[in-house]
């Protein structure tokens, strides 16, 4: 009997055994590939915020540079009707055509021409720079039409230097409506590739900047074939014009690369930029894990435990990475100060407080006053080191526990004022310029007095109907930043009174300047 009974627990003993020697592997085969589904579902993850995080930039700034240009122009055709401009001295009528004009590497020509496509004024030269640009696309399209408003052309080769171009132009009226000439100005292409350049996108990555005819303006990397081609008919630029915005994943008609776009229509603008990620790339960390893993689960599928403790190191190791990465994403490495991200969530945070619990909301937009001098004449280190020292004099500005001073994009930053009206606003505002005022910059050997900023505010309160929407309190201290930059920058501009009537219990602007 006590044999039988020793036979029969060495049987169930073993049945156990050979369930486990089944069921482990099985187990951990399906654990592995739920893990390498997790990864590769959070390479993609990554993949597609880092896309989105590129094509914001790299909108923004052409956005911010292409505004810059017009602005130019704009000014340009309006000193065209300056009275006794045709009498005036050829220097003295250069100076009031372009004074306005502005400046940058990678900006190309300025030219006004006359009705007959002649130059008759040059910001680069006195007398002007002798051409004639009848038969360019640009003229012609103005000459046909009027009230273009900003146009935008084909790419071009410059007849005056030989550079590749990309030409911005406004049409000149008459008193009488007619066709009187064209203000051109135009960007260097490599102002593109320089732009594109500072942004590694893996192997089989690309960023490609087209017009809405299809025509690409400027691909990275950068191949002499590709600029001025057209690929209107292409399936992956036909999804481009026809949603605007979005992503999607297809193969290139250029190399047969399969990648992931993301995409987005510029502003107003007839541009279409797009970032666009290789899916071998994306997935090619992920690959190597994979066979990393799999091989360990084939070869030591006998070793759960070693096997569960090696996963429970990973799934440790990741949950770190993502928490440490979690509170990079929110500070700006150079200050040291919460950056644009961070402040948006706080900023819609505040509002909706603001909203529910009836309490003042201000925002104040700070900007370095002439910060590409210090960046040009003294070098980058300087220049980093004044927006340091802006950050300092912002963070000893603002004392209580919810306001927020963060860096939210180059030397532009944001002052976030909770259960604050205009008044209080103002008086923060004041204590920021005293601040920037006793900032020395020892490394240029500048002394107190030299870095200025300009402030834009915006302010609101509470009145009644919850349902009504809010303010954008950003778009209207930016406005008031540009009146503080263009009424002579060091001072504070608050926002421009609304017409509009204020509606019961929504959030009502505080407008005063």
């Amino acid at each position: 009997m006590n044999v039988l009974r020793r036979a029969g627990s060495w049987l169930r003993s073993a049945r156990t055994w050979i369930a486990l020697g089944v069921l482990a592997p099985l187990g951990m085969v399906v654990t592995s590939g739920l893990m390498l589904a997790d990864l590769r579902r959070d390479a993609w993850d990554s993949a597609d915020q880092t896309s989105r995080n590129l094509l914001q930039v790299l909108e923004r700034d052409i956005v911010r540079n292409i505004e810059m240009y017009d602005l130019s122009i704009r000014a340009a055709v309006d000193n065209l009707k300056v009275p006794g401009l045709i009498e005036a001295d050829p220097r003295l009528r250069q100076l009031i055509l372009f004074d306005r004009a502005a400046t940058a590497r990678d900006m190309g020509v300025m030219l006004i021409l006359n009705e007959e496509g002649d130059v008759v004024a040059d910001i680069a030269a006195v007398p002007p720079r002798k051409g004639n640009y009848a038969d360019r696309e640009y003229f012609q399209v103005h000459q046909a039409s009027a009230g273009l408003g900003l146009h935008v052309g084909r790419p071009i080769v410059s007849r005056l230097d030989g550079e590749r171009m990309l030409p911005f132009s406004r049409r000149i009226d008459r008193p009488d409506g007619s066709f009187g000439g064209v203000v051109l100005g135009t960007v260097k292409l490599s102002y593109f590739t320089h732009l594109f350049s500072e942004i590694d996108l893996g192997p089989g990555g690309a960023i490609n900047l087209y017009l809405t005819d299809g025509t690409r303006i400027m691909r990275y990397p950068y191949v002499e074939a590709d600029l001025g081609a057209n690929i209107a008919q292409a399936p992956t630029f036909r999804r481009f014009l026809r949603e605007g915005r979005g992503s999607f994943v297809s193969t290139s008609v250029r190399d047969g690369v399969e990648r992931s776009y993301k995409f987005t229509r510029i502003g107003t603008l007839p541009l279409i930029l797009n970032v666009a990620l290789s899916t071998k790339d994306v997935e090619a960390d992920w690959a190597a894990k994979a066979t990393i893993i799999g091989g360990i689960v084939l070869a030591l599928c006998g070793l759960t435990i070693a096997l569960s403790l090696l996963f429970g190191r990973e799934l440790r190791r990741r949950e770190a990475m993502r928490a440490e990465m979690a509170a990079l994403s929110r500070t700006d490495a150079l200050t040291g100060l919460p950056n644009r991200r961070c402040f948006e969530d706080m900023y819609q945070r505040a509002l909706d407080a603001a909203r529910r619990d009836g309490h003042p909301l201000s925002l104040l937009i700070v900007d370095a006053d002439h910060f590409k001098r210090f960046n040009d004449q003294y070098g980058h280190p300087v220049g980093d080191a004044v927006l340091q020292g802006l950050a300092r004099s912002l963070s000893a500005s603002v004392h209580r526990p919810q306001d927020l001073a963060s860096r939210i994009g180059g030397e532009e930053f944001a002052v976030l004022l909770p259960e604050t009206d205009e008044a209080g606003a103002r008086r923060v505002a004041d204590t920021i310029h005293a601040e920037v005022a006793k900032l020395p910059i020892p490394s240029a050997g500048l002394g107190a007095g030299v870095v200025t900023v300009s402030i834009g505010l915006a302010a609101a309160r509470p009145s009644g109907d919850r349902s009504a929407p809010p303010p954008d309190l950003y778009r209207l201290a930016d406005g008031a930043l540009y009146e503080a930059k263009t009424g002579g920058r060091n001072q504070t501009r608050s926002a421009a009174p609304s017409p509009a009537p204020l509606q019961r219990g929504a959030l009502q602007l505080v407008k005063t300047s």
